[in-house]
């Protein structure tokens, strides 16, 4: 992160690395915005050399700065784009968090005034006491954020639109029997749609990690590992999980794995099981693990090309959940095919959709999933 003379900010730079192992890269990136952000608005007051003097008056001017389009900190008329409470959350929470930090690496005293001490609570009572350790309230931010009460609905595409992003990178010609276009983001944007798992998770696969039927039903293995070169990281996740796909994903891959062969073979390289599956092909360094900002190159060049609204690689993970639930796959089974660790996380997202027939009349979802075949693979 650079000042507005393209200077290294070194406080954030630190935090940032000190983070890096631990977090995603989208989960690095939204934080580092949110530190911009407020770099920019203490740049705007001439107060960055005080960054370690912020207080409630500051957090607070910086929070109606964000929602006033960081112009001013003031406004008598509500600007029309207004940031969703959400957003101005995230970026409290990572102003709290970058202020911890400092405080515990460098004694820095501004994290205490931002939030509220710990409540006392009466002692732990015998058998009892676990439910205290469970429930004791932690310290809470003094300036808060008023969200909405109904969480918005995640956005999704429909199986129509999904099929015009799969065609837009690679087809079948008829005449030849072969795939015209890029069967990599074909493989990629498939994969996405029908496992719904993360962007990074799809990153991180090794050849290995995708299992060819061989007269049962293939499988996706997504395994937490350190150290991927492309910085894909397994999201909280302790332990492998299977993700069961269909006969037509599992033909596109050995067709991607035939091309990728040939490909290896034109360079005098090598690949093995160990190697990353998707991986660049035209574009030094060749045959290295792809990248997440290759992937929103490629998101946005969609987008232009075929629209529709700005999708993100994200909304076929919602696409997935809500195509499920739809098809009436019990909740627990989602769950576990998301890779999320508790079924009510599941519900708070996508619960809605079981009381939404407008979505049955929408598109012909059961249809859709037919081909998955995850009814009881897990």
């Amino acid at each position: 992160m650079v000042d507005e003379k393209y200077r290294t900010v070194a406080p954030v730079e630190e935090w940032l690395e000190a983070h890096r192992p631990l977090w995603s890269p989208n989960t690095v990136r939204g934080y580092a915005t949110s530190l911009a952000q407020w770099w920019t608005f203490l740049e705007q007051r001439d107060e960055t050399t005080k960054w370690r003097d912020a207080g409630i008056p500051a957090v607070t001017g910086f929070l109606s700065w964000l929602r006033n389009g960081r112009t001013v900190e003031h406004t008598l008329v509500k600007p029309h784009e207004a940031p969703a409470p959400e957003t101005l959350e995230a970026r409290l929470a990572a102003l709290i968090s970058f202020y911890r930090w400092q405080e515990a690496a460098f004694a820095v005293p501004v994290a205490g005034r931002l939030r509220h001490g710990t409540s006392c609570r009466t002692p732990a009572r015998g058998l009892l006491a676990y439910l205290d350790a469970c429930t004791a309230p932690g310290p809470s931010p003094l300036v808060p954020v008023r969200r909405q009460r109904h969480r918005g609905r995640p956005p999704l595409l429909m199986p129509a639109e999904i099929q015009a992003i799969l065609d837009a990178c690679a087809r079948p010609d008829a005449s030849s029997g072969e795939w015209d276009g890029n069967l990599r983001d074909r493989l990629l944007f498939a994969l996405l749609a029908e496992t719904g798992i993360r962007l990074g998770e799809a990153l991180a696969l090794r050849i290995r990690d995708f299992v060819i039927g061989l007269g049962g039903t293939p499988y996706v293995e997504i395994v937490p590992r350190e150290g991927d070169p492309n910085g894909a990281r397994v999201k909280m996740m302790r332990r492998p999980r299977q993700i069961h796909i269909g006969t037509d994903l599992e033909q596109l891959f050995a067709d991607y794995l035939a091309h990728l062969a040939c490909r290896a073979a034109e360079l005098g390289m090598e690949i093995g099981t160990d190697s990353p599956l998707l991986v660049n092909l035209d574009r030094p360094p060749l045959l290295a693990a792809l990248r997440d900002g290759t992937v929103r190159d490629k998101t946005v060049a969609l987008r232009k090309k075929i629209g529709p609204a700005p999708w993100t690689p994200h909304w076929f993970r919602h696409s997935h959940a809500i195509a499920l639930l739809l098809a009436d796959i019990p909740e627990w089974v989602v769950s576990r095919r998301l890779g999320h660790t508790y079924v009510q996380t599941t519900l708070d997202l996508y619960g809605w959709a079981r009381e939404d027939e407008a979505l049955r009349a929408a598109a012909n979802w059961k249809s859709h999933i037919s081909k998955w075949r995850v009814v009881g693979s897990e």
